[in-house]
């Protein structure tokens, strides 16, 4: 039926057919007509009206049916001509002439077969089916049946179609693709590579993404000519960027090393798990039982570079543990296989096992400054000596590998990098700083006490000085270890330090002290041994001696006898600073609110003697314990504690200066004693502590030692007033039996001791107060007096028993008088209180036996001496208790109430009388 068809109708049938889809019909349309469904013809018409959504096995046999020129299979029905035969051949033509086919040649086709109309028909069907229906999953099932149709159409096959839908359908189908086939295939390799390896290590429960995404995208991807750089085609490329020996380079294999490098700084994990899945740029998924070969120019430039990255990426690792060390170990030792170099087999925990043993390592032309510029530049570029593909390079790689794994076994984690800065920049303060973690760590292992793993620990720290080299080198600048700006005593000192803190004595005495060597000097010794049972001291928490961290520091004290002896002074001092410690545990002390006292409190206090004071008000009749507070204080003192220099370990100071500390320290504490006491209410333990202690101080001594303490508690003593709390005495002796007067004597008395003790500054406020508790005491005499003689006025002596009437007023009488009290008695002198004036003759009269009376004033107390005697003649037979403490207390106020004296005596005597 399609014979009588004009070449137009042909034509427009053709084209109808394929709209429909009906690749049959058009397959038996193409056989009856072959001469007008010309090959070009029938693939353009193909893939102008072809709908995409039609799956490319329906038409592959058509198209390799034109390919070959051969029949397709027909059909068992005949074809439909009704949408065509009702056309005019006019209309047919005039149709026809207005088809708009899409031509097969386009800028994107492949390169090198400019005629190939059915590998172009491919490359574009391929390019719309991606663009328009997103049907990335049919593309193989078009493609690969032609993979041997030309090799330009089998090289884009496999290194660019297969790498986008492995990525995007077969990997990570569940993201929507960045860029469609054709966009993927115009893109620079870099931005190429980064695409295809964006999503590699974004999955991280399964670290082998990275190796399938290398084997299977870049490695097929990098077959493909177009993307290396032959030397001298391009006069703005970088040839032999990485590799300068080779002709060639490759962008964008440059870039997957430089990923690579970068991922293992954050993801370590993946990259070693990929370098050692994936056999290198050799290693390649092609599929399809399709094998791609490069030529060797090329294949011997990606295995340098490669080899380089193993380097690089080492340097890079951002993980510092004991595995991913050894990873890189496998990495350095996998690059110099690469570079062709002997390689020694061993695993690295084997090389460390033997590592005094090992070679010394030898890098004759690398110094620390080039090479620390050298780890902070491209370490991808040839010239960058670090990643060199040379034994030197190799070494010092492993080098830094080995010592950065020293510091993660014994428990300081330490990368490559951290390893290449100490060694490169020899910064001696954080070389110090990496050595007080080694040994801190040393300290906390749970094999501390093991003395064999002390000296491997020991020999591995002196390793990391020098890598097994003893002899200088000629570079001014040489790598020598990681450590090498740390001396050997440094090392040996922090070893010593961390024996003595860990218990193990016996290992540090046959060390340092009983051995033929000496690693270290006596002074040194001693010095460690002062410091750490100082350290040992601050990290106390009990405060008892007998136990726990005060045993420790006492052991480590005397740990060393033959070099450390109790007579040195730091032995002393550190022993006087075990017993104040030890007697503060006897109380319970709080500094802070919920915070229990710790020893280190005490050194570190700026004012050790004020914790005596914490001590009296936490713990109620503490104050009673005065003698053991005072040893207290001693002890504080002769520790240095209170010493300008606040060291414990400070040279000897002056005898003077350690009296003048002592003589403080007693003051200050009594003075908190006899406060205490008043705060408690214990007037009379207060009364006891200024009368026993502070009463018998030299003025003099006090003032020169600016004393505030001393007359400040005496005079708050003398302040103090009896309430119903007050103790009552136990014992009255010669006092008075009436408790107020009693008191007020006592009062007078401390006033009279600060007034001895005062700064002349501080005499008027204290004679104010002095006054008026004299005056308050003539009041209770007198009251007293008052109270007796209302009481015998109405006493009735008759309803005494043993008594008579008759006898009754003469008994009455001589009860009277020797019943008599103080204050009757006192009342009948007729004295009345004394002025400032009568106390400052008083003060006149005992002038000339005081030690501090002024030259100034003799000649006056002399003058005055004769009235001042008529005055005293009523009280000879009996002498109040006042006038006993107020002579006592006069001896040194001739210099501070001179002013008082300088006034007209006589007059003011005349108007008081």
């Amino acid at each position: 039926m399609t014979a009588a068809l004009t070449p137009a109708k042909v034509l427009l049938l053709a084209v109808h057919l394929t709209t429909h889809g009906d690749v049959a019909g058009l397959a038996q349309l193409h056989n009856d007509h072959p001469g007008v469904l010309r090959k070009d013809f029938l693939l353009r018409i193909l893939l102008t009206h072809l709908p995409e959504t039609v799956n490319p096995v329906e038409y592959v046999g058509i198209l390799k049916a034109v390919d070959t020129e051969e029949s397709a299979p027909q059909p068992q029905s005949s074809l439909d001509i009704s949408p065509v035969s009702a056309l005019s051949e006019t209309q047919a033509t005039k149709k026809a002439n207005k088809l708009h086919l899409v031509p097969l040649q386009c800028p994107d086709a492949l390169r090198g077969e400019p005629d190939d109309h059915l590998a172009s028909f491919l490359y574009q069907r391929a390019c719309r089916m991606d663009a328009e229906s997103g049907m990335l999953a049919q593309l193989p099932d078009l493609l690969v049946p032609f993979l041997d149709h030309s090799t330009a159409l089998g090289n884009w096959i496999i290194t660019t179609v297969l790498p986008f839908v492995r990525r995007n359908v077969e990997f990570y189908a569940e993201i929507t693709p960045t860029y469609s086939l054709a966009q993927f295939q115009n893109l620079a390799g870099p931005q190429a590579v980064r695409y295809l390896l964006a999503r590699s290590i974004d999955v991280k429960d399964d670290s082998s993404h990275l190796a399938r995404d290398l084997k299977g995208l870049i490695a097929p991807w990098l077959h493909d000519c177009s993307r290396w750089v032959q030397s001298g085609s391009n006069p703005n490329s970088d040839v032999g960027a990485l590799d300068p020996s080779s002709s060639v380079s490759c962008p964008g294999w440059e870039q997957v090393l430089q990923w690579l490098i970068d991922q293992a700084a954050v993801s370590w994990e993946a990259v070693a798990d990929a370098i050692q899945q994936w056999g290198g740029p050799t290693d390649a998924n092609f599929g399809y039982d399709t094998l791609l070969e490069l030529p060797e120019p090329r294949q011997s430039y990606l295995e340098q570079t490669y080899a380089r990255a193993l380097l690089a990426a080492s340097y890079m690792m951002q993980e510092a543990t004991f595995d991913s060390l050894a990873i890189s170990y496998r990495m350095c030792t996998k690059g110099e296989m690469l570079m062709g170099h002997e390689c020694d087999g061993r695993p690295l925990p084997e090389v460390l096992s033997s590592l005094s043993d090992t070679v010394s390592i030898d890098i004759p032309h690398l110094d620390g400054s080039r090479a620390a510029s050298s780890l902070r530049s491209d370490l991808l570029q040839a010239h960058n000596p670090l990643t060199s593909p040379t034994q030197e390079a190799v070494s010092l790689l492993k080098a830094l590998i080995l010592s950065a794994s020293v510091f993660t076994l014994i428990g300081v984690p330490c990368t490559v990098r951290k390893a290449a800065d100490l060694a490169f920049i020899r910064d001696e303060k954080e070389q110090k700083s990496q050595i007080t973690k080694l040994f801190h760590s040393l300290s906390n292992s749970l094999q501390s006490k093991d003395d064999e793993f002390w000296m491997r620990s020991r020999r591995d720290i002196v390793w990391l000085r020098d890598w097994g080299r003893e002899a200088e080198n000629s570079n001014p600048n040489p790598i020598k270890g990681v450590i090498a700006t740390i001396t050997r005593q440094y090392v040996e000192r922090e070893t010593l330090r961390s024996l003595l803190a860990k218990s193990r004595f016996s290992l540090a005495r046959r060390l340092y002290e009983d051995g033929t060597e000496t690693p270290l000097q006596p002074d040194v010794i001693q010095d460690v041994v002062f410091h750490s049972a100082l350290g040992a001291f601050d990290n106390v928490s009990d405060a008892k001696r007998a136990r726990g961290g005060l045993k420790h520091c006492n052991d480590i004290l005397n740990s060393m006898p033959l070099t450390v002896s109790t007579t040195l002074p730091g032995s002393r001092r550190i022993q006087a600073l075990l017993r104040a410690t030890h007697a503060l545990s006897d109380y319970r002390l709080v500094l802070k609110q919920g915070e229990e006292f710790s020893p280190v409190v005490l050194r570190v206090h700026s004012d050790p003697i004020s914790i005596i004071e914490k001590v009296l008000q936490q713990n109620s009749k503490a104050y009673t314990r005065l003698q053991e507070f005072l040893e207290m204080g001693a002890n504080m003192v002769r520790a240095g504690l209170l010493s300008r220099e606040r060291s414990v370990l400070a040279q000897d100071f002056e005898m003077d200066d350690l009296d003048a500390q002592l003589f403080v320290a007693e003051r200050r504490i009594v003075s908190m004693c006899i406060e205490a006491a008043l705060r408690e209410d214990d007037f009379e333990t207060a009364y006891s502590y200024v009368v026993s202690r502070l009463a018998v101080l030299e003025p003099g001594k006090a003032q020169a030692l600016d004393d505030k303490w001393s007359w400040q508690a005496a005079l708050k003593a003398g302040l103090y007033l009896r309430t119903e709390r007050s103790q009552l005495p136990t014992h009255l002796g010669t006092a008075s039996g009436n408790p107020e007067i009693r008191h007020f004597e006592q009062r007078i008395e401390c006033l009279a001791t600060a007034l001895r003790v005062a700064p002349t500054c501080q005499l008027q406020d204290i004679l104010k107060s002095f006054r008026r508790c004299e005056e308050q005491l003539d009041s209770a005499i007198k009251e007293e007096a008052a109270n007796e003689a209302a009481w015998e006025a109405r006493g009735d002596w008759g309803d005494i028993p043993g008594t008579f009437d008759a006898q009754g007023p003469a008994l009455g009488a001589a009860q009277s008088t020797r019943n008599m009290s103080a204050s009757a008695a006192a009342r009948q002198a007729d004295e009345a209180p004394m002025s400032l004036f009568d106390l400052s003759r008083a003060t006149a009269r005992v002038a000339q036996r005081n030690l501090n009376v002024l030259s100034s004033l003799q000649g006056l107390a002399a003058g005055e001496s004769a009235e001042t005697s008529e005055a005293s003649e009523p009280s000879k037979d009996r002498i109040r208790k006042r006038d006993q403490i107020r002579e006592a207390a006069t001896g040194t106020l001739v210099s501070g109430v001179g002013w008082l004296i300088g006034a007209n005596v006589n007059q003011g005597h005349s108007g008081t009388g």
